[in-house]
């Protein structure tokens, strides 16, 4: 049964209503979803933004071609301030929530809380790349793509 919860801060240098359109857009998501070394092309990405629409990426492993499919569903979306998915595994339900909060210098703090997580996710290995993929998003933000509104 998955029991185990993660919460990760992160500061990005853009408001927030950019960040939850990056983080709702295909076009968008394809630039950094994924840990270092994976690939998620935009045809592998659905969006139905509403609660209880989709929201599934296939994400491939640029070494081998290994594709890591995940199929949630949207429980709730407060565009900008929150965004929450459900993943039904076959350890139970895990959640996933994402609040936005604006800071006075245009930053933007993400929380992103997840519960009900396996073993798997709970590793070094896995936070670390959870950690890379935010990483990717902060290069991402860095091009001045989604801040020109640009998808």
């Amino acid at each position: 049964m998955a029991t185990g919860e993660i919460t990760i801060r992160r500061v990005h240098a853009a408001p927030r209503e950019v960040l939850f359109d990056c983080m709702t857009t295909p076009e968008h998501l394809t630039h950094f979803w994924g840990p270092t070394g994976t690939s998620t092309p935009v045809d592998n990405i659905t969006v139905d933004l509403r609660p209880g629409g989709a929201f599934e990426t296939a994400m491939i492993n640029d070494a081998d071609g290994t594709v890591y499919t995940m199929r949630a569903r949207y429980a709730e979306i407060s565009r900008p301030d929150r965004l929450v998915w459900v993943e039904e595994g076959p350890e139970g339900e895990m959640r996933t929530e994402i609040s936005f909060v604006d800071l006075p210098d245009g930053r933007t703090e993400v929380t992103t809380h997840q519960s009900g997580l396996s073993e798997w996710y709970l590793s070094p290995g896995a936070r670390a790349g959870f950690e890379t993929s935010l990483d990717r998003f902060d290069a991402y933000l860095a091009t001045g793509v989604p801040l020109a509104g640009r998808p």
